[in-house]
């Protein structure tokens, strides 16, 4: 038998769920953006089925690359609620441009991932946008990325975002941790917030809260406070790393994410290695403190799960470190000692004292 049913508008495709249309829309909005980020090692435009970049231009001896991929976690379900899109994907690059300098590498170029179901196309452009603007602050080029559209896979107006990032160093410049010793003095760069880890129990802390009703321990609220950028810290580490006298002293570096200090420093601590923190030593940001008190979490499980206040850590030869403390304090006053490495033949090689009772 015939089918006679009219075509649906756009197409059976649109009927489906996709539209091919309002995706073209969204490219179109976000070319001016993507275009923003070029650099002249770039070799192929945007939208070619791969993204082309002359590593070899660059002249770095012995040259290294290094990758990395990460997404924004759940901290997108913060930006759902509140309807606000424009900074998660600069969040997104952030996140992966620190996790690179933590090997000495300068970011190259970056490519994204946007899933979703029903999106307007403005949503899809200020989400991009957003990527670009990441990458422009980075001085790396979005050479691509891919836009899906999954009907049935994700609730309309929810999306999921990640990429991946691909930095440079030379062999001889390159920070493992391995030349890391006892006596080594712990420097902190201090957090702004959550950054893009630990929303799902931050969410669930606050789920019978008023996200817009600002709070006075926060000075803001809630929902302003989860959605406080992600920093990049290249510029006061590059500080020191570019620094003849400075940069062959610092011995390791630790992007502080998911797992907090427990959990990411002793990703570059060698065996035989510990190290040893003092809490007092920095601020425990009051969304910290809010949560805890709020979701009564002890601070034993808060190590675990949040940065409380640090953001990124680096170890560095005791003779130096007053130096390299300077130079990061030039562009991030909050730099501070939080700690030192020590032997440490068996046990958790991270220790923290003087948290909160």
């Amino acid at each position: 038998m015939q089918d006679n049913t009219p075509a649906a508008p756009g197409g059976a495709y649109a009927a489906a769920g996709v539209d091919i249309d309002a995706l073209n829309r969204a490219k179109h909005l976000i070319g001016v953006a993507v275009r923003s980020t070029r650099r002249p090692e770039v070799l192929a435009d945007a939208g070619a089925f791969g993204g082309m970049f002359a590593v070899g231009a660059l002249g770095v001896p012995d040259p290294v690359l290094v990758a990395s991929v990460d997404g924004v976690g759940t901290k997108l379900k913060v930006a759902f609620a509140l309807g606000r899109h424009g900074t998660v994907g600069a969040d997104l690059v952030a996140h992966c441009v620190d996790d690179i300098l933590t090997c000495g590498a300068r970011p190259l170029f970056f490519l994204d991932y946007l899933g979703l179901g029903d999106l307007p196309p403005e949503t899809i452009a200020e989400v991009v946008t957003g990527v670009a603007a990441g990458c422009r602050a980075a001085g790396c080029a979005l050479i691509g990325g891919e836009t899906a559209q999954l009907p049935g896979f994700y609730p309309p107006g929810e999306y999921d975002l990640a990429g991946t990032i691909i930095g440079i160093v030379a062999r001889d410049r390159i920070v493992s941790g391995q030349a890391m010793r006892a006596g080594d003095v712990v420097i902190g760069l201090p957090a702004v917030g959550l950054h893009t880890n630990g929303y799902s129990l931050a969410r669930k802390v606050f789920a019978e809260r008023d996200w817009a009703v600002p709070v006075p321990e926060l000075g803001l609220s809630i929902g302003d406070a989860l959605l406080l950028p992600h920093p990049s810290y290249a510029a006061p580490v590059r500080r020191v790393l570019d620094d003849p006298a400075l940069g062959d002293v610092v011995t390791g570096m630790a992007h502080i994410t998911g797992g907090g200090l427990i959990e990411n420093i002793p990703r570059v601590v060698p065996a035989g290695l510990g190290v040893d923190l003092d809490a007092r030593r920095w601020e425990i940001l009051p969304i910290f403190r809010l949560i805890q008190g709020h979701g009564r979490v002890p601070w034993d499980e808060m190590l675990r799960v949040f940065n409380l206040g640090i953001g990124y850590v680096l170890t560095v030869r005791e003779e130096q470190a007053d130096a390299i403390l300077a130079a990061l304090q030039a562009t991030e006053p909050g730099a501070r000692r939080i700690g030192a490495v020590v032997d440490r033949p068996a046990g958790e090689v991270v220790r923290v004292e003087g948290l909160p009772g």
